[in-house]
């Protein structure tokens, strides 16, 4: 392919724009695919109210997107006025202040018909004539209004998108991923608004069907959107402090996807996809689950109005925060207390899967695995850990190795079932795996990987209550940055210093360090400036330090544990299965791996047909 060069007019003239020019460069920046026409016109549908939007596309959106809702309507001089740029009914006065609204410029009409053909009827609610108003607009050409018959609402269909400006349609991906943006698009808005009905049909085929319910039916349109599976595997998020709210719904950690596009976050009920709040959810599960995977959750941020500037981006899909701070640590307190308010638990997900394993062992008549089983005390041969189950907890994993014998089958004790939800320990399967009878069901346990997370919270709970523990340098490191990368992290001192690096500004474009963590060891001090200074700059907040200070944590915790192939007896294995239940995040390991698998006594009796 030959690229022609481009030709300079040295002696151009600076000229205006024609109207049409104008509204095809404004629409680059407002409407770049079917999916967010499709987001202006049902954001304008909500602001008007209405309480069912309708939305249908052929072919990804380029031939055909039709919007029909039962709002307020507009009038014959309003549905004049709502082509024109920069003509709104949303904001009250003439600042940017206090914004209620999903659309407040004027943009998004003008500029979807100056790129296609688009066809609105309207009628007003509050209309004496019994008809509406229908306008077209084809390539930024308008024609009068004409009367139109129309039920109370109104009606957008836009054709032959991108007509007007062909080198923008060659840069559209296929149907399918089109209509998948789209379904994006559907989603978020719906879970932002449970207050009104949704449907999205492409092609004939309906690809969203959600029904109103209430304002505060927040839950029930959760399910409809994201699934009961997700709700069964979900924690309920409520916090607030200082003016600022978080409510909505955050996964387990051992039940996430691949990417974060099940992240679904909204501030004063407007879907957003900003770079500070999934920061900050990758932040607080980058401990709980693998490299690579993502939670689930659907969040609700509530703060004033004037806390949060949403004219920041041309599509709104950014926000930016008064004090940044301040949403970040109600965030990470919303989401952490969610995570520890219901001790440990796997997915539902993981059980599955853990069955349809067993049936293809079946399938394949293949026998089950031996075990090796430890040998009992006369505790557990009566029954009496039960009584004291934290005795040996101090020094358990201290004790010499056992035999593996068999258990006493006088180790059913009912009330130990009862009273603990990972049950009594009763064997020990290759000597990495115990596995706890409880009153419903049983437990399998990968003793290292619960072993490991114990050490974890144990040596972050004491970094947290002494401090991280710095190192002075004998000959402090000096670190040249450009003037801008120095004030952020100058600015960011007290943070870095609370965990355990000490800095200092020394002139234009120099960073002094002084004090490092000790947990470190021997690295790169001029990189993790370096690194961190540039995190700043991209995000307004650093996790490096914090990261390599908890990967060293997890090291250590994961060589002071006890190993894979250590032989425990009864006691070393139900007093881990105590301090499990004991510390809430003890469900996955500190690599994000589950530690525990559990089968109801049901699940069981239908492996072997018993049910």
């Amino acid at each position: 392919m030959t690229i022609e060069p481009t030709t300079s007019h040295d002696q151009a003239q600076i000229r205006r724009l024609p109207t049409t020019l104008v509204n095809q460069i404004a629409a680059g920046e407002v409407v770049d695919r079917p999916a967010s026409v499709i987001k202006e016109l049902v954001e304008n549908s909500l602001d008007a109210r209405a309480s069912q939007i309708d939305v249908v596309v052929r072919d990804g959106g380029k031939s055909l997107i039709s919007v029909r809702d039962n709002g307020h309507g507009m009038s014959c001089d309003e549905l004049s006025l709502a082509i024109e740029r920069h003509a709104t009914s949303k904001l009250a006065g003439d600042t940017l202040d206090n914004i209620q609204t999903l659309g407040f410029r004027g943009e998004a009409l003008p500029s979807i018909g100056s790129i296609a053909r688009m066809k609105i009827t309207s009628q007003a609610k509050q209309n004496d004539q019994n008809h509406g108003w229908q306008i077209m607009v084809e390539g930024g050409d308008q024609q009068s209004p004409q009367p139109a018959s129309a039920e109370p609402g109104t009606v957008i269909e836009v054709k032959d998108l991108f007509y007007a400006t062909p080198a923008r349609l060659k840069f559209l991906k296929s149907d399918r991923a089109e209509v998948a943006a789209i379904s994006d698009v559907m989603t978020r808005l719906a879970l932002a608004r449970p207050d009104a009905g949704f449907s999205f049909i492409s092609n004939g085929r309906n690809l969203l069907k959600a029904g109103a319910t209430s304002p505060e039916g927040a839950q029930q349109r959760v399910k409809q959107v994201m699934g009961q599976e997700f709700l069964d595997n979900a924690r309920v998020v409520d916090f607030q402090r200082d003016g600022l709210a978080v409510k909505g719904w955050t996964s387990l950690p051992t039940h996430s996807r691949g990417s974060t596009v099940h992240q679904y976050l909204f501030v004063n009920d407007r879907p957003v996809k900003d770079k500070l709040l999934t920061g900050v959810v990758r932040a607080v599960y980058r401990e709980l689950i693998p490299n690579g995977r993502h939670p689930i959750l659907a969040l609700w941020l509530q703060v004033p109005t004037n806390f949060v500037d949403v004219n920041v981006h041309p599509a709104k899909a950014e926000v930016r925060f008064r004090d940044p701070s301040a949403v970040r640590a109600v965030i990470i307190n919303a989401l952490r207390d969610a995570l520890l308010s219901a001790g440990p638990q796997t997915s539902t997900g993981l059980t599955d899967d853990a069955l349809a394993a067993f049936r293809t062992l079946q399938s394949h008549g293949r026998p089950p695995a031996g075990a090796s089983y430890p040998q009992t005390t006369r505790q557990a041969r009566t029954g009496e850990h039960s009584a004291n189950p934290y005795r040996h907890q101090a020094s358990v994993f201290e004790a010499s190795t056992p035999s593996a014998q068999i258990a006493s089958p006088t180790q059913s004790s009912e009330e130990g079932f009862d009273n603990y939800p990972l049950g009594a320990a009763i064997a020990q399967v290759h000597k990495n795996y115990i596995v706890s009878q409880t009153q419903n069901g049983m437990i399998l346990v990968d003793q290292h990987a619960a072993h490991e997370r114990l050490t974890l919270e144990q040596l972050k709970a004491q970094a947290e209550h002494h401090g991280i523990q710095r190192q002075a340098l004998l000959i402090p490191e000096v670190v040249h940055l450009n003037a801008a990368g120095v004030e952020r992290l100058v600015g960011a001192s007290e943070a870095l210093a609370s965990n355990g690096l000490i800095l200092d500004g020394f002139g234009d474009g120099t960073i002094v360090v002084r004090e490092v963590p000790s947990l470190l060891g021997d690295f790169d001090i001029s990189g993790l400036v370096g690194d961190i200074a540039d995190e700043l700059a991209d995000q307004d907040s650093s996790e490096t330090l914090s990261e390599r200070i908890y990967m060293k944590m997890a090291t250590a915790a994961c060589h002071g544990s006890v190993r894979s192939g250590r032989k425990l007896n009864i006691d070393e294995m139900n007093a881990l299965l105590r301090q499990m239940e004991a510390e809430p995040l003890s469900a996955q390991c500190n690599h994000g791996r589950p530690t525990f698998v559990t089968l109801s006594l049901e699940q069981i009796e239908k492996l072997f047909d018993r049910k």
